[in-house]
Parts: C-alpha cells; sequence; structure tokens
C-alpha cells in the first residue's frame, strides 16, 4: 500500500465534516455537512463535483427547515444519484427525533426536494450500499435502538428486512457499513458507543434475517468498507484512537479471523474520520475531514494498492 497525495479541497464552512464520494457519469462527487460545529442545529448539505478530483465545485447546497442535516451518503439507483441521510429535528414528531430523508439528481447538478419516506421517522438511516438494483442501509436510534435493516427498490421509498438486528441489546451501537460479496454474504461493520466499545463485523446469507457477529476488540468510528477481492480481505476507512490521537486510519478487516489492522494514518487529528471511498484502476481516492490543520476541512486522499 503507498500512499500518493493528499489534498484539502474544502473549507469554507466553519465546520466541514462527514463526508461521502462516488464517481457518476464524468465526474467525482463528495458530499459534507457544514455547520458552526460538530454538534450544532444548522447543518447543510454540500455537494461538490470535478472531472479530474483537483479542481471542485459546489452543485449543490440542500437545507431542511426546522432540522440539522447530517451524514449524506451517495448511492446509484435507476440512472439517478440519490443522496440518503438524516436530519436531527428542531422540532419532535410523535416523540421522534431523527427524520431519515432522501434527494436525487439525474445530473448531478439539479437535485429534487428533500422526501421523508414514512418508515424514515423515528430512525438514522446511516449509509447505503447497493446490490443487484437494490439498496441496503441500516438504521438506528429512536424506534431502531436495537437496529434495523432496510432495503429500498429506488433508494427513497424503504421497507423493513429485519429488525432488531444488532448483537445484543443494552449497547450503544450506532454507524455502519454494509458489503456484499459474489455469494450473496452480507457484511456489516458496526460501531458501539459503550461497555466495551469495540467495534463488530456481522455475516448473513440471503434473505438476511439470520446473522453472527464477531467481537473486532477495537473501538472505531465513522466505518466505511470496501472488499478487495485480489487480498480477499475488507478494506476500512475509520476513525481509531488508542495509545496515539484521534486519527483517520485505513485498516485491513481478515473477517474469517475477525481482525482489524491499522496499515495506513491519513493526515488527521483531533475531529476527523467519516470517510468516503471508490477503487478505481488499482487506486483508492477517499474523502474524509479532519481538524489536524487547526480548521475542520475536507480532504481527498489517493493511496495505490
Amino acid at each position: 500500500m503507498e500512499f500518493l497525495e493528499v489534498k484539502k479541497i474544502w473549507d469554507k464552512s466553519p465546520h466541514n465534516a462527514f463526508t461521502d464520494l462516488i464517481r457518476f457519469g464524468d465526474y467525482w462527487y463528495c458530499s459534507f455537512r457544514e455547520a458552526n460545529d460538530h454538534m450544532s442545529m444548522d447543518g447543510k448539505l454540500r455537494v461538490i463535483r470535478s472531472k479530474n478530483g483537483k479542481r471542485w465545485s459546489s452543485v449543490a447546497f440542500l437545507k431542511f427547515k426546522g432540522g440539522d442535516i447530517r451524514d449524506a451518503k451517495f448511492s446509484i439507483m435507476n440512472n439517478e444519484l440519490i443522496l440518503n441521510g438524516c436530519v436531527r429535528l428542531s422540532v419532535s414528531v410523535d416523540n421522534y427525533d431523527t427524520q431519515s430523508l432522501s434527494w436525487s439528481s439525474v445530473d448531478g447538478k439539479k437535485w429534487s426536494n428533500a422526501f421523508l419516506c414514512s418508515s424514515g421517522l423515528g430512525t438514522f438511516r446511516w449509509s447505503t450500499t447497493c446490490h443487484n438494483n437494490v439498496a441496503y442501509s441500516i438504521g438506528y436510534t429512536g424506534k431502531d435502538k436495537q437496529g434495523c435493516l432496510y432495503n429500498s427498490d429506488d433508494g427513497i421509498n424503504w421497507k423493513v428486512i429485519k429488525d432488531k438486528l444488532f448483537p445484543f441489546s443494552n449497547s450503544y451501537w450506532n454507524e455502519s457499513s454494509l458489503v456484499f460479496l459474489e455469494n450473496e454474504d452480507l457484511y456489516a461493520l458496526l460501531r458501539r458507543d459503550s461497555q466495551s466499545y469495540t467495534a463488530a463485523l456481522g455475516v448473513s446469507k440471503f434473505p438476511y434475517e439470520e446473522w453472527s457477529w464477531s467481537d473486532l476488540n477495537v473501538p472505531i468510528g465513522g466505518p466505511k468498507m470496501i472488499y478487495m477481492e485480489k487480498q480477499n480481505k475488507f478494506l476500512a476507512a475509520v476513525r481509531l484512537y488508542g495509545n496515539k490521537s484521534a486519527r483517520t486510519s485505513l485498516c485491513w478487516i481478515d473477517y474469517e479471523k475477525g481482525e482489524l489492522k491499522e496499515v495506513l494514518t491519513l493526515p488527521s487529528g483531533g475531529d476527523t474520520s467519516y470517510a468516503g471511498m471508490v477503487y478505481e484502476e488499482d487506486i483508492l481516492w477517499i474523502s474524509y475531514y479532519s481538524s489536524h490543520e487547526s480548521k475542520t476541512s475536507i480532504y481527498l486522499a489517493k493511496v495505490r494498492i
């Protein structure tokens, strides 16, 4: 693994964070939240794009009246670019404080109004993975405190596949990343913020109603995982802690042994992580955010695998 370069690509807001990255048509797209700080209630969603990853321009600035937009992630469904995220509501609805929602675009520039699926009230569908023209996402918090696997034929309207998904209750499981293998097995990298704080790796066979879980024995944040066929391993970008300060790192995950190993630390520190990853022609493109240069900014890194 060879680190090639890193470049700051956006820092125009007081706090720029929670990224995702995708290739759609002739452009790279990066999404992230702009706000006053990490937990302020004024979050809005910025979308920027670039043909070569060097010069970026803003193509969308999405707002939601009455809430804080957080952690929107890309997918491509039916030749449309989809953003799925969540709003922390300023005023509760039916005693719930979160609403998952979606935006769509056919050209990456003109975006729809926010679409609020009825199943999205009271849950945070944190990220989206598409497989065989079906989108999958794990919801947490609110009505989904024990986790829920959803899927969608259009990336906008969602239905429940598996309720009470998380390994066991009384532990704050939350952010996740889903990966499918060619044999249709579905893997989930899952963050935990209580008890041991260690992450878990889950696996399930179609129709994804029965799951088995392995403790990875490492606390993580902001998980993003992809499968590397040549290495027969998962590669994850996560926030790590440990003896060093908080950092964004690339880690190999051996799913047969249930082990996570840090292999490359990206230039990062402080408030950091929440990566997007795209692997193309032996180059891994990684979007992430970090405050190691004082201001919390958006970065794009390239790594040769």
